[in-house]
């Protein structure tokens, strides 16, 4: 498997964390094991599957054009009648 080119999950930021726990199917947590592995071989730096799923879910809803949306709806400032 060639490592040259990048993953979409770039190196891991530094950041404060809060504990969070769920279920998951065993054939996405053998992919997350994968993943981690791949980024690990990638950036020369050994990180566990946990650690990539805060990134994973921040880039999945950074992506999601109707979340982003609807986000922006919310945070905008009602008009005064």
């Amino acid at each position: 498997m060639s490592t040259t080119k990048k993953l979409r999950l770039g190196p891991l930021p530094k950041t404060e964390n809060v504990k969070l726990t769920f279920a998951c199917p065993a054939s996405l947590k053998a992919d997350l094991d994968r993943y981690a592995a791949l980024h690990a071989q990638t950036y020369s730096e050994a990180v566990d599957a946990e650690k990539l799923i805060p990134h994973m879910l921040e880039a999945f809803m950074a992506g999601d054009r109707g979340f982003r949306k609807g986000a922006a709806t919310r945070s905008a400032p009602s008009k005064p009648t």
